[in-house]
């Protein structure tokens, strides 16, 4: 598949089949998503993945089972493997405060970083993870965890200085899906998006 064939078909899929997903194939996927831009080439990046059974503690923690009668998604729970994109602010402090990046005050607290990169790396990642299951013939989706995350953390022994970003979901695409009402909002047109020179 060409890279812009894999970006333009990428969907949010809220419907999978059980079948697993091949280890070699989740093994490439998951190659993919540590290499990406890091900044200091940091590396504050973590992935927590389960499969199978493992994914149903997840769903227990998020999704309480009175909570799933009504839930708009359900084969979303089917999903065979479910990856945490975890960051490490503390890392990037301290890489930050090494001889080669001092100058730029950002090693003095979390609270120095105008734009936290910790998240825009872990962001990196998710995409990237999303695009290489697209190019194995997966489907994925990206979700927060938002109050939940201090369950997801205790759940699956996340230490207390790192930060989920999300949640993503993966696996074959059942055949029908659910569109969200957010897929339903048109695209922004190029020319209103794009500022050549300025805006």
């Amino acid at each position: 598949m060409q890279f812009a064939d894999v970006v333009t078909s990428r969907r949010m899929v809220r419907a999978f089949e059980s079948r697993p997903v091949p280890t070699e194939v989740l093994d490439r996927i998951l190659d993919l998503a540590r290499h990406v831009p890091a900044a200091g080439n940091t590396q504050g990046l973590d992935l927590v993945v389960l499969e199978g059974e493992q994914t149903a503690k997840y769903w227990d923690a998020t999704l309480p089972s009175e909570r799933r009668v009504n839930f708009p998604w359900p084969r979303l729970l089917d999903a065979p493997v479910l990856i945490i994109p975890v960051s490490w602010p503390s890392a990037y402090v301290e890489r930050y405060s090494e001889s080669d990046k001092q100058r730029t005050g950002l090693g003095e607290g979390e609270d120095a970083w105008t734009v936290p990169y910790w998240y825009v790396d872990t962001a990196f990642s998710a995409m990237v993870a999303m695009l290489a299951a697209v190019d194995e013939g997966l489907g994925a989706l990206f979700f927060g965890q938002f109050e939940h995350e201090s369950a997801v953390k205790t759940a699956f022994n996340i230490p207390e200085d790192r930060r989920p970003v999300g949640t993503i979901a993966l696996g074959y695409a059942f055949d029908e899906q659910r569109p969200s009402a957010s897929s339903q909002r048109p695209r922004r047109a190029f020319d209103e998006v794009v500022h050549r020179g300025n805006w």
